[in-house]
C-alpha cells in the first residue's frame, strides 16, 4: 500500500494538515483553488529521466528532527511553535503523538523516505537502557506505520551532540565513558535502522572538534575517532547491514574546528584509517559554503575521490554566516548540483533529504507542507534542468576539449610514467616550442548554463 493508493492514515488525534489527501502532479498550468491549493507543477514521479523515474532519480526524504522536533528557537529567542503534539501526555506519549504526525505529513507529501536521529523520535530516559528501549518501542510503531503507507527509512543516526555529557566530544572524548556510552547509543540506532531497512546511517560529528588547542591532544582524539568509526562499521558487517555508512561534514559550529571539516578532511580521515572503501559521505550545500566552497564542488570531489554517497537538500543564507537550514528555492543551484549528480551516475542508495527548518515566524502547521513541496518541486524543475544539460552535452565537450592534449600520445606518456623528468626537460628544450594560453570561455559557459533555464 502506497500513500496515493488510499486515503491518509492518519492518527486518534489527526489529521493535523488542511490537505486531505496526498498532493499530486498536475503540470505547470496548474492553478490553486479552495479545494486544491497547492499541486505539483514539476515532481510528476513517475516521469522518465535519463532511464529512471523521477522519484528514484530523487528520492527525496523528510527529516524527523526540524519537522516534527523544532519549536522555532534560535540562539536569541525562545520557541514561536505551539504544535499540539508537543504538550500533553508523557514524554512517551507525545514521542508517538509526533509519530502519527510525521507520518501523516509524509504521505501528504507523498514522499518516499524519512530520516531521524534516536532523540527525535523518543524521549531520554534515565539510564542508557530505558533510552534505547524507548527508540525500540517506537521503531515498532514505524514499522506497522511504514508497511500501511510504504514509506520507507532513508537513514537514521543517534544524537551524539546534544546531551551535556558530550560537550567535550563524543568518539573524541576526554573520558573513556563517554567513549563507551556513545557506542552503546549508536549500537541501538544502527541495529533498528537495520531492521526497519534504512539505505544508510550516518554520522555528524557536531562536537567532534575542539574550541582550543590549549586543551586539545588533536592526534589522540583522531585515533579516537578512527577506532569508533571502526567499530561501527564492524558492528554493521556483524549484523549483516547492507546500507551505507556515511559521514557528514561540516567545518565549524557548533566547535570552532569540527575534524570533519569537508569531503576533502574526511578523505584523508578515512584513508589514514583503512575505511576509504567502507564510508561515504553525506553532503551540505551550507555546510560546503562554510568551509569556502560551492555545493558542486564538495559533489564532484566525493564523486572523484569514490565516496559520494547521499545529499542533504537546504541552503544557507548568503546574508548570514551561519547554518540557517533553509529550504532550497534557488533552481540554477540545484540544477548545478544535480548535473553533477547524474553525470556521476545518479544519487544511488543515498537521496536528496530536507534537513531543513520553517522561519520561526511559519507557526502554522501547514506551513511545513507548503515548505516541503515547494522545495520539492523546485528540486524537480532543476532536475529537468540538468538532464538538458547531461544529454546536450555541450559543457562535458567543452571540457574535453579543453584537456585533449592528455589524451594524446605525449599527455598519455607523462601519466602513464613513460617519461622521467629530465627526459620530459630534455624534450622541452630540444623542442623550443612555447605554450600557448587559450581561452576558458567562463562567460560563455556561464551564459549557456543560464540559457538552460
Amino acid at each position: 500500500m502506497t500513500a496515493t493508493s488510499s486515503a491518509l492514515h492518519t492518527g486518534p488525534h489527526g489529521p493535523y494538515f488542511s490537505f486531505s489527501k496526498a498532493l499530486r502532479f498536475r503540470g505547470d498550468g496548474f492553478t490553486s483553488s479552495d479545494d486544491e491549493p497547492f499541486a505539483y507543477r514539476w515532481y510528476d514521479k513517475d516521469r522518465m529521466v535519463l532511464g529512471r523515474r523521477m522519484e528514484d532519480q530523487l528520492r527525496f526524504a523528510a527529516c524527523y528532527w526540524h519537522s516534527f522536533v523544532g519549536t522555532g528557537t534560535d540562539p536569541f529567542g525562545d520557541a514561536t511553535f505551539a504544535r499540539p503534539w508537543h504538550a500533553g501526555g508523557s514524554p512517551m506519549e507525545q514521542a508517538l503523538h509526533k509519530a502519527d504526525v510525521a507520518f501523516e505529513l509524509f504521505q501528504v507529501l507523498d514522499v518516499p523516505f524519512f530520516t531521524f536521529h534516536d532523540r527525535d523520535i523518543a524521549p531520554e530516559g534515565r539510564t542508557l537502557a530505558e533510552s534505547n528501549d524507548n527508540v525500540r518501542r517506537v521503531a515498532d510503531v514505524f514499522e506497522r506505520k511504514m508497511a500501511d503507507t510504504g514509506v520507507k527509512l532513508l537513514w537514521g543516526t543517534a544524537n551524539l551532540f546534544s546531551h551535556p555529557r558530550y560537550m567535550a566530544g563524543a568518539a573524541t572524548n576526554p573520558d573513556p565513558e563517554v567513549f563507551a556510552y556513545a557506542a552503546a547509543q549508536v549500537r541501538n540506532v544502527l541495529e533498528v535502522t537495520h531492521r526497519l531497512g534504512g539505505a544508510n546511517y550516518v554520522l555528524w560529528g557536531g562536537r567532534e572538534g575542539y574550541e582550543t588547542l590549549l586543551n586539545t591532544d588533536l592526534k589522540r582524539e583522531l585515533a579516537q575517532m578512527g577506532r569508533f568509526l571502526s567499530m561501527v562499521v564492524d558492528h554493521k558487517h556483524r549484523i549483516g547491514f547492507k546500507g551505507q555508512i556515511l559521514i557528514e561534514p561540516k567545518p565549524a559550529e557548533p566547535t570552532k574546528h569540527q575534524y570533519d571539516f569537508d569531503v576533502a578532511a574526511v578523505h584523508g580521515f578515512l584513508r589514514t584509517y583503512g575505511l576509504e572503501h567502507e564510508v561515504k559521505v553525506n553532503i551540505e550545500q551550507n555546510h560546503a559554503l562554510l568551509a569556502g566552497h560551492t555545493y558542486e564542488h564538495e559533489i564532484v570531489l566525493a564523486q572523484a575521490l569514490g565516496i559520494f554517497g547521499s545529499l542533504d537538500m537546504n541552503r544557507g543564507d548568503e546574508m548570514l554566516g551561519w547554518d540557517t537550514d533553509q529550504f532550497p528555492h534557488n533552481v540554477q543551484q540545484v540544477a548545478l548540483a544535480l548535473y553533477h549528480v547524474l553525470r556521476g551516475g545518479g544519487i544511488g542508495a543515498g537521496g536528496l533529504n530536507f534537513d531543513a527548518k520553517l522561519r520561526r515566524q511559519s507557526i502554522e502547521p501547514d506551513d511545513l507542507v507548503w515548505a516541503h513541496a515547494g522545495a520539492m518541486d523546485v528540486c524537480a524543475r532543476a532536475l529537468l534542468i540538468a538532464e538538458k544539460m547531461v544529454i546536450d552535452g555541450a559543457l562535458q565537450r567543452h571540457i574535453d576539449a579543453r584537456y585533449a592534449g592528455w589524451d594524446g600520445e605525449r599527455g598519455r606518456a607523462i601519466l602513464d610514467g613513460g617519461v622521467s623528468l629530465e627526459e620530459l626537460a630534455r624534450d622541452v628544450e630540444r623542442r623550443g616550442i612555447e605554450p600557448q594560453p587559450r581561452s576558458s570561455r567562463q562567460e560563455r559557459l556561464e551564459h549557456l548554463v543560464a540559457s538552460y533555464l
